[in-house]
């Protein structure tokens, strides 16, 4: 029964148009039995049946062409439209590998280099301290702003070892400080928020610690820089349109799509403390490079296989195989001396490249493949790529709360069923 499903559904995906085509085709070390991916499909129906998600959308594609591509429940329990591969999610943080690669597209063409200052091209940034905490005699913790021991660099920015916070969690004075600036909240351009940045002390010394934080929101203004336009300006006209990922941007202008917009259960709205779930469907000055972008599985899908790839998509090259290879490699690792904040969300059996978790180590009890790497966003979408397999998979909600718990589920489930 699942299989013909799954073969409607990859024909309806074909007919859609929204197949990513892949390169040069090689054998793939496992593949996905029925029987495991039927237990996938049970596990996101029962989170629906629960109530704890309106609904989701899975696709695995190997070799180019869906394996398995299903829509589960409804965009929003508020419409009970049908979640369909139209559907409109915020991406959040699977922002930021759309922002590392159009900086990697830069450093390719010379135009940026990653030992560079952020300085160079953010002059404020030459001027930033580090916010270290001190006793005083009396007893008294005040915040005491010491010198840069080294300018934070491109590479910082992609690695995220630049020292700028988010601020939301962790504790301290300078994390405060970020969290009541709100930057989050603050509809800037591109320019001011770097300029609003510069002026915070960063919470470590750069190069010292992978601290997620705002670091590619700042990459994405130096790439505005270079390129002398606005990010979505340069990435639709380098990355966006070649690909057709038409329907991703950084809010939903048309009125017509709004009712493709999936929104999470009502009570599962806040991202943290300070900060619900952002209303896409009104306009945004702030490109955010780290967190604002939406989109469709189908835009994403082109994108990811893009990766997968080697930089190609369709006879059209957009990176070189060497510069994702770069970018899917360990960039934290022991060898850096870097140390991990304390919530380290890529886990222990991963580093970090530039602008992606990777695997470097098999987790405990898995088989899970080395050199997989994948990111997701706080809006609960992630996707994982699998070169060894020649795989990917993106998993498409609107769940702030019920992300992480989902995510390791799926992922157990999908590996699983790959026999790993």
């Amino acid at each position: 029964m699942f299989g013909r499903r799954a073969l409607i559904a990859a024909l309806v995906l074909l007919a859609g148009g929204i197949v990513a085509k892949a390169g040069s085709e090689r054998p793939a070390v496992h593949t996905l039995a029925p029987a495991g991916l039927a237990k996938v499909s049970d596990y996101i129906r029962n989170e629906v049946a629960t109530g704890k998600i309106p609904g989701a959308i899975l696709l695995l594609q190997q070799h180019g062409k869906p394996v398995y591509y299903q829509n589960f429940g409804v965009r929003d329990v508020a419409t009970e439209l049908s979640m369909s591969a139209d559907t409109i999610f915020r991406l959040y943080s699977m922002s930021k590998p759309v922002t590392s690669v159009m900086a990697m597209m830069l450093v390719e063409e010379g135009k940026l280099s990653l030992d560079d200052p952020v300085s160079k091209y953010i002059p404020a940034f030459a001027g930033m301290k580090v916010g270290i905490e001190k006793k005083a005699e009396d007893g008294k913790v005040a915040l005491v702003l010491e010198p840069l021991e080294r300018p934070i660099t491109i590479k910082d920015l992609l690695r995220h070892t630049s020292g700028l916070p988010y601020g939301y969690y962790g504790g301290g004075m300078v994390r405060e400080l970020y969290a009541n600036a709100n930057l989050f909240n603050s509809d800037l351009t591109n320019a001011e928020f770097a300029a609003k940045i510069a002026t915070l002390p960063l919470v470590e010394q750069p190069g010292t610690v992978w601290d997620y934080g705002y670091s590619t929101d700042v990459l994405g203004r130096v790439v505005e820089i270079i390129a002398g336009k606005t990010l979505l300006q340069f990435e639709k006209e380098r990355l966006l349109d070649p690909l057709g990922m038409t329907e991703t941007a950084f809010f939903v202008a048309d009125p017509a799509k709004f009712p493709r917009i999936a929104e999470p259960m009502p009570e599962d709205r806040n991202i943290n403390p300070t900060t619900q779930v952002r209303d896409i469907r009104r306009p945004a000055t702030w490109e955010s490079g780290g967190g604002g972008m939406v989109g469709t599985i189908g835009d994403y899908a082109r994108f990811a296989q893009m990766l997968l790839n080697g930089g190609t998509y369709d006879g059209r090259r957009y990176l070189k195989p060497e510069t994702i290879a770069l970018m899917a490699s360990d960039h934290i690792g022991s060898e850096t001396k870097i140390a991990r904040d304390q919530n380290y969300y890529p886990g222990g059996s991963s580093g970090f490249g530039l602008g992606f978790a990777v695997r470097t180590s098999v987790p405990p009890g898995t088989t899970w493949p080395l050199g997989e790497y994948r990111w997701d966003g706080v809006g609960g979408t992630f996707f994982f790529i699998d070169p060894e397999d020649d795989l990917f998979g993106i998993f498409m909600v609107q769940t702030p709360t019920q992300r992480g718990r989902i995510q390791l589920a799926l992922k157990t489930l999908i590996y699983q069923a790959m026999g790993r």
